[in-house]
């Protein structure tokens, strides 16, 4: 009988030192940003970056097609001509209407001319139809990188890269890549001088550069499209174009971070904006192979 009532007390007290049951645990949901992956958070917000409303469970990305027609079809260089741009849906074809708002615009437009002497930084406007368009002058004949940065609604960002080839542009213009210089001393904008330091001094393809813009006066400095600065990178060949924003801000310093894929000569264009002046200064910047 003692023996029977000692193993129950031992059942029993084992059963009340069990710990109770645990509610089946909850998966954490990771909110990213849809414009800049890199910057996470356990919960919704808006992104410190560009602004952006983190997303929960962002989706795999998938390209939009877009096709870009001219008016006239042949492009001449020093004449006018009429971008179109639309935009479908990958899965039903159907013309794209609705938009997310990036950096204050619906549609960021860069054109870069295979020299890298031209760079612009537009806005294409939709029409009653949907269709975006946008007139404008190329300077010389040659071949042009048309660069493409939106974001339909329901959808993930894009940012396509097309070409175009003026009238006049020949096999040996093709062929050619621009012999470019490094140049890294100061740039002087509209208002603005800014300068470049770059940590690693030397940068390697594949790694990452710090790249810290100096203005020469915090006084003035404006966001410029919802943010302190815009920065497009491009190899001297064309094939490797990026546009990115800045990661850290402290006045009169602008910090960007850009990892270069491939040994070669990048333009880098950036633009800061001062008292409603929006200043466009570019860098070019040698980039090495890991040795």
């Amino acid at each position: 009988m003692r023996l029977w009532l000692a193993i129950w007390f031992a059942l029993a007290v084992g059963l009340a030192q069990e710990p109770p049951p645990r509610a089946e645990e909850e998966i954490p949901i990771d909110f990213t940003c849809p414009m800049d992956k890199d910057v996470k958070a356990k919960g919704p917000g808006k992104c410190p970056r560009c602004g952006m409303k983190l997303v929960a469970n962002l989706p795999d990305h998938v390209e939009y097609p877009l096709e870009i027609k001219t008016q006239p079809r042949v492009v001449e260089a020093g004449k006018p001509v009429e971008f179109t741009f639309e935009v479908r849906h990958p899965r039903t074809g159907e013309l794209v209407k609705d938009f997310e708002i990036v950096h204050e615009k619906i549609y960021h437009l860069f054109l870069v001319s295979q020299d890298l002497d031209f760079f612009a930084h537009e806005h294409p406007a939709a029409g009653p139809d949907g269709i975006y368009r946008f007139r404008t002058t190329l300077p010389r004949p040659g071949a042009y990188r048309i660069v493409s940065d939106f974001y339909p609604k329901d959808g993930t960002p894009q940012f396509l890269v097309k070409s175009l080839l003026t009238r006049g542009t020949t096999r040996e213009r093709l062929a050619g890549v621009p012999k470019l210089q490094a140049d890294l001393g100061p740039q002087q904008g509209e208002n603005l001088k800014v300068e470049l330091v770059m940590e690693p001094p030397q940068p390697i393809a594949g790694k990452e550069t710090l790249l810290f813009f100096r203005l020469s006066t915090a006084e003035g400095i404006e966001q410029y499209l919802g943010a302190w600065g815009h920065m497009l990178v491009a190899s001297d060949d064309l094939i490797d174009v990026i546009h990115d924003h800045p990661l850290y801000t402290t006045l009169p310093q602008i910090q960007f971070n850009v990892l270069f894929p491939r040994e070669a000569v990048y333009r880098v264009w950036v633009q800061f904006q001062r008292n409603s002046v929006v200043n466009t200064v570019a860098f070019t910047v040698p980039v090495k192979a890991l040795r």
